[in-house]
């Protein structure tokens, strides 16, 4: 992924904490923010002139929720409290202050502060309580706050079941139109143009309506040119679908390929990815997806689908404030956003929000929970109500089984388990190998070429065998189905005489129909995990979990019809001696195939609970649970013992994100100062309070890159006064300069608050003559995370995670030794894991 520059401009430069100023508000008690009079305080936002005055009461600090202080008369808080924290100006103020753009905001490629933005939202909350006691506006806009949430993650239900719907009903003429079109109605897919005139039933093998490619060119339905004809047109249209879909996603939004799922793990960490949730991202992502589902690519839309519902939460947060100028509240809405996702990918609106906070999530609070729940309940509705798979069930794969599973299968169930833990480790090792080699290679700079020469392949090799040739999702509902009086596929390929619908099915032994479907889905099961390998990854939107529940699906009834094969040839096993020894069937291969199916996608993503709950809720088997969590259970253990990291956080690493994984755990005997920078015995880059001049403050920065700086009392005691971050002093330099008349390069910065910030400008002889000083201490994070230099590495690991930290300041008897940020835990941990610490992709 390309590295982004750190952007220089001082215009686009947030603050961290940001004074708000009401002009023209008489000051009679003398309440300000430095210890000046009433006509000569100093503002870094609206930039009042500064001048001596008379020294008002004495103040008193008190100590935010963040840590940082703000100083009242006698410490009481004023009645109309001056926000530090958001450019936003809240009700009951006069918006006639300048705001300075990108208050708030964060560079490409950097993390938030959720300890700061949590705290701003604190701030903002608890004026807009207060403010509810001053007039009914008031009153209104404070009900405003407390919905904007709940309409928020209504909107984007909403918004995710429309694009859902839209998304299945043209994924599904697309698929369809490769292999022929209807001439009454060119927009009706296959099954549209078939219904019949009761428009109740629909017989796929005869019907007159629907006319396949051959038909269309004159020949017949069967023959040697049909079957080229029809080949022909699946490849091409194939290529076509895939090569505008790839093109697209060039052009346009590079940021809309791939599945979504390991990015938007890393945004709800807390990392800042531009552009990867915006609104070209987004409409290019939908687009795209349709075509790259219809071209026959071994791929799938329910990753995918995550990332435009989060795309569509990202866009919608900026229509409430509360959410969209502050990060980690907006990542409230991410992570319902993701839910839907799933909601409406498979039907399943509880797997989606257990998805959501077993995988995709950071933070999640009860809250979030509860707003999660109800915005995949609303995208599952709305897509229900759209009703794309046309039928009267609300599930993708709605099965009904005539025989309870029995006990001793249990065994089988969990052998499919590791069966799944060793097709997912296989497939997880390789398809990474791949990317690494895509990365690495002159084959990353040919995208479109690569995805041409994948669906050329694919649709070559798929053609020939029925299970490849069909759409993944109608393999899958084949798979999972229970053979009756009504199947004709070859896999229902039975010796058994049927009397009616309703009767129970017998045992009988499996004819040559059988066999060849058997060496059909072998084929097809090698052919789908090694396309899958070369697919995932290439530069178009592209899903894993579809095509992980059909190599599951695949090996599942495989062994299904073998362990049916076995208790009908041998019924006096003792395992078999017990349910089977009647005449009825009592083994259902359909059953193995969708326990297989959670196997296999178990072993790829590491889901265990979710998955279980997505698996029942996409097929209706409530009553298959237990076989379902044996199977998923079994496969993560395989899956943990023969490789550490699912499919999802391979790709984090692989790509260099910075994520710390909670579930991962740090046993190294190492020490903070083993990992702080600088070095023992190397100078370390700070700020004093009150002996700096603004130059030597900008020669700092333009000599030094880092993100933030500790100030201290001065440079030779070392003792620690707080931490101020480099955006910060560009902002308030530059603003100062541009608004504050007098401030020079000589200006002294002065951090100290309170009386210290006019004496120290100079006092004694001369001290008129100086330039006024400019104090900054409003920007300054007086409360910083400090450890000592002998905490455990364990502990500042646990720390950066559990209190999403940016960075941690180490001292030693209270003395500032090094700094901690979070690169330098990645890179630890990175090197502490024998991997590559300089892989890790931070600004």
């Amino acid at each position: 992924m390309e590295r982004f520059p750190l952007k220089s401009s001082a215009s686009n430069m947030p603050t961290t904490y940001q004074s708000l100023y009401k002009k023209g508000r008489k000051n009679t008690n003398g309440r300000g923010i430095l210890a000046v009079g009433e006509e000569d305080l100093v503002d870094i936002t609206a930039g009042l002139q500064q001048a001596a005055a008379a020294r008002t009461a004495p103040l008193a600090a008190t100590p935010t929720s963040h840590g940082t202080f703000q100083l009242y008369e006698n410490s009481a808080r004023p009645s109309d409290a001056i926000n530090n924290w958001d450019p936003v100006i809240f009700s009951g103020m006069q918006g006639d202050t300048d705001d300075i753009p990108g208050i708030g905001q964060y560079d490409d490629f950097h993390t938030i502060d959720w300890q700061r933005d949590i705290a701003r939202d604190r701030m903002r909350h608890r004026y807009i309580v207060k403010k509810r006691q001053d007039s009914i506006w008031d009153l209104i806009k404070g009900a405003h706050d407390a919905w904007s949430g709940w309409v928020c993650v209504l909107l984007v239900g909403v918004c995710t079941g429309v694009v859902a719907g839209v998304i299945d009903i043209g994924a599904s003429w697309m698929t369809d139109l490769k292999f022929g079109i209807c001439p009454q109605a060119f927009w009706f897919n296959r099954e549209q143009c078939c219904w019949s005139s009761d428009e109740m039933t629909f017989d796929q093998g005869n019907c007159s309506q629907w006319l396949t490619w051959p038909q269309v060119f004159g020949e017949s339905r069967e023959g040697a040119g049909a079957y080229i004809i029809g080949y022909l047109f699946y490849i091409i249209w194939a290529l076509v679908f895939a090569a505008l879909s790839a093109s697209l996603v060039r052009m346009f939004a590079p940021y809309a390929c791939g599945s979504g799922i390991p990015e938007i793990k890393t945004i709800l960490s807390g990392f800042i990815i531009r552009g990867y949730l915006g609104k070209w991202t987004l409409i290019i992502k939908v687009v795209g997806l349709i075509l790259s589902v219809s071209s026959g690519l071994s791929l799938g839309k329910e990753g995918p689908m995550v990332h435009i519902a989060s795309c569509l939460g990202n866009i919608l947060s900026y229509l409430f404030p509360k959410y969209g100028r502050n990060e980690a509240k907006k990542r409230e809405i991410l992570s319902a956003a993701a839910a839907a996702g799933v909601s409406v990918a498979f039907g399943a609106p509880i797997g989606g929000v257990l998805f959501s906070l077993e995988e995709v999530s950071y933070y999640f609070p009860l809250k979030t929970l509860w707003r999660s729940f109800f915005c995949a309940l609303i995208a599952a509705f709305i897509l229900r109500s759209i009703n794309p798979f046309g039928n009267e069930h609300s599930v993708l794969f709605f099965v009904e089984y005539n025989k309870p599973w029995i006990f001793f299968e249990l065994i089988p169930f969990v052998g499919l388990g590791i069966i799944g833990g060793c097709i997912a480790t296989i497939f997880i090792k390789a398809n990474i190998y791949w990317c690494r080699y895509r990365k690495h290679s002159k084959l990353g700079q040919y995208p479109v070429t690569e995805v041409l020469v994948v669906t050329l392949v694919t649709a070559v090799v798929a053609y020939p065998n029925p299970y490849t040739r069909m759409n993944t999702s109608q393999l899958i509902y084949l798979l999972f189905n229970q053979c009756g009086i009504s199947n004709s596929d070859p896999l229902c390929d039975y010796n058994r005489n049927f009397t009616d619908v309703n009767s129970a099915i017998e045992k009988a032994a499996a004819g040559p129909g059988v066999h060849r479907a058997i060496w059909l889905l072998m084929l097809a099961l090698v052919m789908k995990l090694v396309m899958t390998v070369f697919t995932f990854g290439i530069k178009v939107p592209c899903g894993l979990f579809i095509p992980s529940l059909a190599l599951g699906a695949i090996a599942g009834r495989i062994v299904g019809i073998g362990v049916e094969q076995l208790a009908y040839n041998y019924p006096k096993i003792w395992l078999f001696s017990g349910e089977c020894s009647t005449g009825d069937d009592c083994i259902t291969p359909g059953l193995y195939a969708m326990v297989g199916a959670a196997a296999v996608l178990g072993g790829v993503t590491r889901m265990t609970v979710s998955l279980v709950v997505i698996m029942f809720e996409l097929t209706g088997g409530v009553r298959y649970i237990v076989p379902l969590m044996a199977a998923a259970m079994a496969s993560k253990w395989v899956g943990d013992a023969l490789g550490r990291q699912g499919i999802y956080d391979a790709h984090i690493a692989l790509n260099g994100y910075p994520f710390l994984d909670s579930k991962d755990e740090f046993q190294h005997t190492s020490l903070a100062a083993d990992v702080m920078q600088p070095k023992r015995n190397e100078t370390l880059a700070v700020i004093t309070q009150d002996s700096m001049t603004v130059d030597d403050v900008e020669s700092l920065l333009k000599e030094t890159e880092h993100n933030g700086y500790p100030v201290v009392v001065s440079k030779e005691s070392q003792y620690l006064v707080g931490f101020v971050l480099r955006r910060d002093l560009n902002l308030a330099i530059a603003n100062a300069r541009r608004t504050i008349e007098g401030i020079t390069g000589q200006s002294v910065v002065m951090f100290a608050g309170g009386a210290a910030a006019l004496t120290g400008a100079g006092a004694g002889a001369g001290a008129l003559a100086a330039p006024p000083a400019l104090p900054l201490n409003r920007i300054l994070d007086m409360a910083p995370i400090t450890v000592t230099d002998q905490t455990p590495m364990e502990t500042v690991v646990d720390m950066f995670r559990k209190l999403g930290l940016r960075q941690t300041l180490v001292t030693h008897n209270g003395r500032l030794l090094g700094v901690i940020t979070k690169k330098d835990v990645l890179r630890h941990v990175k090197q502490m894991d024998n991997e590559d610490p300089n892989s890790v992709l931070f600004n």
